[in-house]
């Protein structure tokens, strides 16, 4: 009995623990302490409230969470369906997180003094109620490879939790409900979750006006970079690249100075994973791309004021640059309406096919630098052909063993996201180089064969380095892979060919 007291006691200190930092998130007062405490008392099942002291908080509110579920889960609130879990936890962090009119208030209090200061609030904000899922984010694996473009960063994605079979199971008896229409849409701000739809009760939205449309600003919640944000129009419409794009992108950077901000390319293959809502990515992260240098000038014949060249890099990039936006957003237009027009049958470049379809699209990338305004255009093209089904220029199938996935906005900066199957399967490689027994996935066979070849002396110390390594020249390779003017004599020449129309 002294056991269940103490159990008592010590939940109720937690849920005061609580309660104490949601009134420090800003959208509750004092007063409303005991109702507060009696919500999540009543939400996890318990009856009664001990004992308990308003005393700072040290710990996080995540460990608290968990403190919060486990009891949920023995009063059988709860069940261990990890969907479940997810939507009580929101529902829960809900809490920490004041209402979206509050949200906005304090963004603009803090946006007054400094737009730094405003992100930062907002971010720490996603971080604390565990939208940003910062424990799930510190499972990926990271390092660097060095190339010759620069330092390409290497991540394999571990966050995203597998479903497990029970959920499966669960899923297919799910009622199908078409809302919210993507997981985009504004109207996911406080929504419940299902089954097979994730929980966003905790989930807020900065409203932002771009050229007199309205558009949302919110944090990812599996990011893959610093202070990764997704920028999200109110509209439900599909990715369309256009000279407004252009204008959008570059006026985040006015109203963000801090982060870079990019968009998907509109086609399928090049184009990002939604391409049915119309959104740009976001953050405070500068990618191999951007400390690339420019290689070569170039002359824009109509735009003599605009900075012009190609970067070295291994996938097709013209880098503008101007201290006024418009001119900036004449320019880029003008070379996205060229560049769709554009073919060069000696390198397989085709703007169309026979029946009209459009081929030529552009993933471009804005940020500021000091007084002026930087404008990257990554050419893409999206044929296909008998050699190359997937995409001409995608990865090839003789890498398609460690990346097969499209090229997005992300990994055309230099970011790698390699899918998280690769934990396993390199750990067999690993085992292999050794000479250990292992079950190494038939089509890792060639190129752990030629890794043999060339480190015969691997021993248990190095075995990991020249694994990853290895994965970074790959990943180097999917570059050159995806771009359209290849980095050879011939590549090169055919890219000027372009450029020389500019």
């Amino acid at each position: 009995m002294v056991m269940r007291s103490r159990e008592k006691m010590t939940i109720s200190q937690t849920i005061c623990d609580f309660t104490t930092l949601a009134i420090e998130a800003g959208g509750w007062m004092e007063m409303d302490r005991i109702y507060l405490q009696n919500r999540i008392l009543g939400m996890i099942g318990e009856e009664a409230l001990e004992n308990t002291e308003v005393r700072p908080v040290s710990e996080e509110s995540v460990v608290l969470l968990d403190r919060l579920v486990e009891q949920a889960k023995k009063n059988e609130v709860v069940t261990d369906l990890p969907a479940e879990i997810e939507i009580f936890e929101a529902q829960l962090m809900d809490f920490l997180t004041p209402p979206p009119s509050v949200v906005n208030a304090f963004f603009a209090q803090h946006y007054a003094t400094n737009p730094e200061e405003a992100t930062d609030y907002f971010y720490q904000l996603s971080k604390r109620n565990d939208y940003i899922k910062t424990r799930a984010i510190a499972k990926n694996i990271r390092y660097t490879y060095p190339s010759e473009y620069g330092e390409l960063e290497i991540t394999i994605n571990l966050s995203k939790p597998e479903k497990d079979p029970k959920q499966i199971a669960a899923e297919k008896h799910a009622k199908k409900v078409d809302y919210p229409e993507c997981m985009l849409c504004m109207n996911n701000e406080g929504y419940k979750g299902r089954l097979n739809y994730p929980a966003r009760t905790n989930h807020r939205i900065i409203r932002m006006n771009l050229d007199g449309e309205s558009w949302g600003f919110q944090y990812s919640p599996y990011a893959y970079y610093n202070e990764h944000s997704i920028i999200l129009s109110e509209e439900h419409r599909p990715m369309k690249l256009t000279k407004e794009t252009f204008s959008r992108l570059l006026k985040i950077t006015e109203v963000l100075p801090h982060y870079f901000v990019g968009s998907n390319a509109d086609l399928p293959i090049v184009g990002g994973s939604i391409l049915s809502h119309d959104h740009y990515q976001a953050g405070r992260h500068e990618f191999p791309m951007a400390k690339a240098p420019i290689e070569r000038l170039i002359k824009l014949s109509d735009y003599p004021q605009v900075i012009a060249g190609v970067v070295k890099w291994p996938m097709s990039v013209i880098r503008l640059q101007a201290t006024g936006k418009e001119i900036l957003v004449e320019a880029a237009n003008s070379i996205l309406e060229k560049w769709q027009q554009y073919s060069d049958p000696a390198v397989a470049v085709t703007a169309f096919s026979k029946d009209g379809t459009p081929h030529h699209t552009i993933t471009p990338i804005a940020r500021k630098r000091e007084n002026y305004f930087e404008l990257d255009l990554v050419l893409r093209d999206n044929n296909v052909s008998d050699e190359h089904p997937e995409g001409i220029f995608h990865p090839h199938r003789d890498i398609q063993h460690i990346k097969k996935e499209n090229i997005g906005l992300i990994e055309v900066m230099g970011l790698a996201v390699l899918p998280p199957r690769l934990k396993s399967e390199m750990a067999e490689v690993e085992k292999y180089l050794l000479g250990q027994e292992n079950k190494i996935a038939e089509y890792h066979m060639e190129w752990a064969k030629g890794l043999k070849a060339d480190h015969p002396n691997v021993t248990t110390e190095t075995v990991t380095e020249i694994v990853q390594q290895a994965i970074g020249k790959v990943f180097a390779r999917v570059l050159e892979d995806s771009g359209v003017f290849k980095r050879d004599t011939k590549g090169q020449e055919a890219f000027q060919r372009f450029t020389a129309t500019l």
